[in-house]
């Protein structure tokens, strides 16, 4: 059985009640984050259509109309991103929280006032209610109803503890489950994972591949997962793009999807101990970014750090108090600048992609939107020099680097770029 953690809820639930919290220069060395370079992309484009099929998906932000709570993620510029533990208690909370991209919550201190949603529009999931939370409204959309509920007992005892959290859901209100790797491996049946995957309204399954131990067992499992995850490349950004694909293929089992939400650590992912692996920004970026590649509808953030030197219950507050020497401070600024990037990019990511094989150890997203195609791009888990090939409905020639700076030529079709690292992404703006 792979790693499994397990979370201090109760010792979140505290530093949430207790934490202090502040924003710009102050006396806590807190610090205002920087604005990305970003070129962020109007809502409201000219629907623009490529001749290829389609990727298969769940229909979007219009799958949340079906929800009367969740109106405002019908809104295809927004884009969900939620933080699991991250007690907001200030205005500064929210101020620090929004500037990183932060829209939705999971898991909080129960006296957190509601109107802090309701005045800022983010979002509660629960899986409790805070103080002044009203059933009717938008600021609650959904319903968490169990974290690695696969991971804790048996399969009738799981079912039921999720069927019993989604009794006392409404259907006004989505419903949300987070579960293990074990729903992508074959220690259950896949009837069982599959049944599973099938019950919320929205799912994800976490695996921590950057921070934790699984990439290195002398038992490795990662090539016998569909797609495999190839032990060379197994501790990299291309490896939580995989977990999605796998994940996506039990959701498909019963002919209907739902949304899958990345699950990424934005610092560590071990439950305890003494092992110092942190993610750095980049590791940060990257598996959010390739999370999105594979068809990712939404991102939750893995909140907390249990092992090692660099320890917290509230990792994104600590950067905010604790300031820019804290241990996790890059590692978070990294979580808000591709937090603000996919916000900006919210009305491409939100259409339906197209297939098309853009060339060799690749790992891309192709969308068409306003006149443009955009094309999100990463490695297998390797480095160096690439090669796109454009399909024909494609003409332009100019392609721009988005946020880079740089422009390409695209000749009989083809255009070169460079991977320096695991992590790099490149996007590419070219005209229809």
């Amino acid at each position: 059985m792979g790693h499994r953690r397990r979370r201090r809820w109760a010792r979140a639930l505290l530093a949430g009640a207790v934490g202090l919290a502040v924003v710009g220069c102050s006396e806590s060395g807190g610090f205002e984050p920087e604005a990305p370079a970003m070129v962020p992309v109007a809502p409201g484009g000219a629907v623009t259509t490529l001749d290829l099929p389609r990727i298969a998906w769940e229909g979007g932000p219009e799958y949340y109309r079906q929800f009367a709570n969740a109106s405002d993620w019908t809104d295809p510029s927004f884009f969900p991103i939620g933080i699991w533990f991250n007690g907001i208690s200030t205005a500064e909370d929210v101020a620090w929280d929004k500037g990183h991209g932060i829209n939705s919550y999971v898991g909080m201190w129960e006296g957190t006032d509601f109107g802090l949603f309701e005045r800022n529009d983010l979002y509660w999931l629960g899986p409790q209610t805070v103080r002044g939370q009203t059933a009717s409204s938008k600021n609650w959309p959904g319903v968490f109803l169990a974290d690695e509920a696969d991971g804790v007992g048996d399969p009738a005892h799981a079912m039921e503890v999720l069927k019993s959290a989604k009794r006392t859901a409404s259907a006004d209100k989505f419903t949300y489950a987070n579960f293990t790797q074990m729903v992508v491996e074959n220690d259950l049946t896949d009837a069982v994972s599959e049944a599973y995957v099938n019950f919320p309204d929205v799912v994800s399954a976490d695996q921590y591949f950057y921070t934790t131990p699984w990439c290195d067992q002398t038992d490795y499992r990662g090539a016998a997962r569909t797609p495999q995850i190839p032990k060379a490349t197994c501790r990299t950004a291309s490896s939580y793009g995989r977990l999605l694909d796998t994940l996506t293929r039990r959701d498909a089992a019963d002919g209907v999807l739902t949304p899958r939400w990345g699950f990424v650590e934005n610092l560590n992912g071990m439950p305890s101990g003494d092992q110092s692996v942190y993610m750095t920004a980049a590791q940060v970026k990257g598996a959010a970014m390739n999370s999105v590649i594979h068809e990712a509808r939404g991102l939750m953030w893995f909140n907390q750090s249990f092992s090692g030197s660099c320890r917290s219950s509230l990792v994104v507050r600590d950067a905010q108090t604790k300031g820019s020497s804290w241990c996790g401070s890059a590692a978070v600024e990294g979580m808000g600048e591709v937090n603000n990037l996919i916000h900006g990019l919210a009305p491409v990511i939100n259409t339906q992609s197209y297939q098309w094989k853009f060339g060799d150890r690749l790992d891309t997203m192709l969308k068409a939107y306003d006149g443009y195609a955009y094309v999100f791009a990463m490695t297998d888990g390797t480095t160096g020099d690439r090669t796109f090939t454009l399909p024909s409905g494609i003409s332009g020639t100019s392609v721009e680097v988005l946020n880079e700076g740089r422009t390409l030529t695209a000749g009989n079709g083809t255009f070169s770029d460079n991977f320096a690292a695991e992590n790099t992404y490149h996007i590419y703006r070219v005209r229809v």
